[in-house]
């Protein structure tokens, strides 16, 4: 039964708060204003007895009514008691009525008193009594007031707050409305706002400048989960682009050793080895598959995790061996030591390595070559090639992804193999790093945590 949105449940609350007090309010206020009334006839009361009492002679051995002009308007709705017995009563009063019993009652009693009389069919009475000392006899005057002009009034006060308490609440309902809808026009803002940025990744957040205490933490909430939403994002795109680029290279011999081998009759031993090239190239994306995806996978549970320990030296000569390079490049692997083992997995190693070795062989002009020391804690992999090498102006940008230094060069990489090369080797405690030296072309060099 609860109203299903916020607006409608604040204004509920505001309403059922504001009924709760107004109730309080009205029965309080009527309460009063009865209590008021009734002052205000037992003061007419006391003044009808001190009038009355004006013509009571309580100073002789007996007590005597004087006889006074418009005595007819005193001796309406009055009672006058020499002791318990009665001297005057109002005419239209019927012995051993209610209300003559009332006012016998009164009289009887010592002191001040005053006292509501209930008849049926008719509106209450009100009676009050006043003593009259004297100094041989003692009397009393009662006097009645009728109570339905005071209760007329009650009845229309009463009425009368019920009116404001609906009319309060219906106003205070429709303000209350206003007011949240005002106040959480800023919310629903946000909201779409974080929508439509989270949806492309933008740059856009909110800030906690110019905005209300509570609209700055949810803005701030908010910029933490964009943050989230675009790193997310930024992954995505970039394993994405990253497997694209590594298996641009295996899908390509694929391609082509299917065109060749279309191209005309071939013996059975040609095409048994375009079917272990195509193998190959087959295996080699299944394992840049996995090694890419356990990468980020494993990143994402525990990025300090050690994949294993690989000997570096048969893993350069496999990677130079299937090296695709012109006839006229050369390659070489220079090694301290036939043994040199590092902290990572052979297959990640592959693909630390295999980005530098494509540029290597598509800049270099004859030779390139590839060198592996251990230094304390640090097997370190120099790449090398004696081509145009890196101009340095782009130096600075060489790891950012997409970057190019000439997109015009003749060959269709994407610019991630480079800092995918870096990633990879960061995911294992490692460093790729450009090494400029004097000696023509470029040089990079592969740290990894010795085994």
């Amino acid at each position: 039964m609860a109203p299903r949105t916020l607006r409608g449940r604040l204004s509920l609350a505001a309403l059922t708060a504001t009924a709760l007090l107004m109730t309080i309010l009205t029965v309080v206020f009527n309460a009063v204003m009865d209590r008021h009334l009734q002052h205000q006839a037992d003061d007419e009361l006391r003044n009808r007895a001190a009038a009355v009492a004006t013509t009571v002679d309580t100073n002789g051995p007996r007590v005597r009514v004087l006889e006074t002009v418009n005595d007819r308007l005193l001796d309406a709705n009055v009672w006058i008691y020499a002791g318990p017995r009665l001297l005057e009563k109002p005419p239209s009063a019927r012995a051993g009525s209610p209300l003559t019993r009332g006012a016998h009652r009164l009289a009887e009693r010592p002191g001040h008193a005053c006292a509501t009389v209930h008849t049926h069919g008719h509106p209450p009475i009100r009676l009050c009594s006043q003593p009259l000392p004297g100094r041989h006899s003692r009397a009393t005057v009662v006097t009645a007031l009728d109570l339905a002009p005071y209760r007329g009034s009650a009845d229309t006060l009463l009425l009368g707050s019920l009116i404001l308490d609906a009319a309060m609440l219906g106003c205070t309902y429709v303000l209350t409305r206003l007011s949240v809808s005002r106040a959480l026009r800023p919310v629903r803002t946000m909201t779409d706002q974080a929508t439509q940025w989270s949806a492309i990744g933008s740059d856009e957040r909110f800030g906690t400048a110019d905005h209300p205490a509570e609209l700055a933490r949810l803005g701030a909430s908010l910029d933490q989960l964009l943050d989230r939403t675009r790193t997310v994002l930024r992954h995505e795109q970039q394993l994405t682009g990253e497997l694209s680029h590594e298996l641009r290279t295996p899908l390509t011999r694929i391609i082509m050793e299917l065109d060749w081998w279309r191209s005309r009759p071939r013996t059975d031993a040609e095409t048994r080895a375009a079917q272990e090239v195509i193998s190959e190239a087959a295996q080699s994306m299944r394992t840049i598959c996995d090694t890419l995806l356990n990468d980020a996978r494993e990143n994402a549970l525990n990025p300090a995790t050690t994949p294993g320990t690989t000997d570096v030296v048969p893993v350069l000569d496999r990677l130079l061996q299937h090296l695709d390079t012109p006839d006229r490049v050369k390659t070489a692997v220079e090694a301290e030591a036939p043994v040199l083992e590092a902290g990572v997995a052979p297959a990640l190693l592959e693909r630390i390595l295999s980005p530098l070795l494509a540029n290597a062989a598509r800049y270099a002009r004859s030779r390139v070559t590839v060198s592996a020391v251990r230094v304390p804690g640090v097997v370190r992999i120099d790449v090398a090639d004696d081509g145009p090498g890196v101009p340095e102006a782009f130096v600075a940008e060489l790891f950012q992804p997409g970057r190019r230094a000439d997109s015009g060069d003749g060959h269709d990489g994407a610019g991630l193999g480079l800092p995918l090369a870096r990633r990879l080797a960061r995911a294992v405690g490692g460093e790729v790093s450009y090494a400029p030296g004097p000696t023509p072309g470029a040089r990079f060099t592969v740290s990894l945590p010795a085994g």
